[in-house]
């Protein structure tokens, strides 16, 4: 077979479903590489909730998983009710995203990466925010980071106070990557719309968020009811010290910015790289403070002042650096 291209170009389009069989109200689709010591988790959560093979499809797409056989775990805890689908070839996470949405037929689609989970109460809450705010295309619980062991690893504040329509969403959501995909509902109908995920492999879903955003109203509930879950093997957390979010990011920040009007666009430029500069000058402490090596510590700092040199960032990583130098062991 023609192996496509790791990370499209432009965004893959998504058949509408076109038979006349019922469909179910929910397709909580859940990408799966190498990840056999959350999945178990993440299942659970989900099968805890479960509406019914009427209203919910289940389903795990596993990108040929070298870890363990995800087959057997899936029927182990889903006991036939959760389907299995698995790739012929590796493809890489876009693309694995991009088969979970072409295999959903649910109004609702939930994209559920195989390490994180969604609390108690997320399926009948959040379908009630979508039916409260029928002209939104996506939208969104709060959500928490957690550790590798499932412990909360720090307060994240709150995306906003109200439930209902996000105010200002399309200029807050290109500023500062607020969302993580747990926490995401998109309807079916807007990734017909727009496409799949595309153009990065690290920030991939930012551009979507903001692509659905420039289209669409998203709409939010004020409870953190899903779980992203902060572990050395995600795709993210590698990318850090290979540079791909690094560049990655400012591929991701001019596609952004070309749906903000052009008036905007300087002024919530210089704020994404700010906030950007902040976040990597913060990491790099979290890396050293995690025992990462020297040289992965010093890129990151490096890539914070790449993206705004300010006072702040400065500040932080000559403490940094400083404590590099004189050998600081924590």
């Amino acid at each position: 077979m023609q192996v496509p291209t790791r990370v499209p170009e432009f965004p893959p389009s998504i058949a509408a479903i076109s038979d006349q069989a019922p469909r179910p109200k929910w397709s909580v689709m859940i990408p799966v590489y190498n990840c056999k010591e959350y999945l178990a988790q993440t299942l659970q959560s989900v099968i805890d909730q479960d509406l019914g093979p009427n209203l919910m499809q289940i389903e795990v797409v596993d990108d040929c998983s070298t870890d363990a056989d995800i087959q057997q775990m899936v029927a182990s805890i889903g006991k036939g009710r959760i389907a299995y689908f698995r790739q012929p070839v590796n493809l890489g996470n876009v693309r694995n995203f991009e088969t979970c949405i072409n295999r959903s037929r649910g109004e609702l689609l939930h994209l559920l990466h195989g390490d994180d989970f969604v609390k108690p109460g997320f399926y009948k809450k959040m379908q009630n925010l979508m039916e409260e705010n029928p002209e939104a295309g996506a939208g969104c619980s709060d959500w928490e980071y957690i550790t590798s062991s499932g412990g909360s690893l720090w307060n994240k504040p709150m995306i906003d106070q109200q439930k209902g329509i996000l105010d200002n969403w399309l200029e807050r959501i290109a500023t500062q990557q607020l969302l993580q995909t747990p926490s995401v509902v998109v309807r079916r109908s807007t990734y017909e719309t727009l496409g799949s995920f595309y153009a990065v492999k690290s920030t991939e879903d930012w551009v979507m968020w903001v692509r659905i955003a420039a289209h669409y109203p998203f709409a939010y509930l004020p409870e953190k009811l899903a779980c992203y879950r902060v572990h050395s093997m995600n795709v993210t957390s590698n990318s850090f010290s290979t540079g791909d979010n690094y560049r990655d990011l400012q591929k991701t920040i001019a596609l952004n910015m070309q749906y903000l009007p052009i008036a905007d666009r300087k002024r919530v430029e210089k704020a994404c790289r700010k906030n950007l500069s902040f976040y990597y000058s913060n990491l790099a402490h979290k890396q050293f403070h995690d025992h990462q090596s020297t040289k992965t510590v010093l890129k990151i700092g490096w890539d914070a002042l790449k993206f705004d040199l300010n006072f702040f960032a400065t500040k932080l990583l000559a403490k940094l650096y400083l404590k590099i130098l004189v050998g600081y062991k924590q």
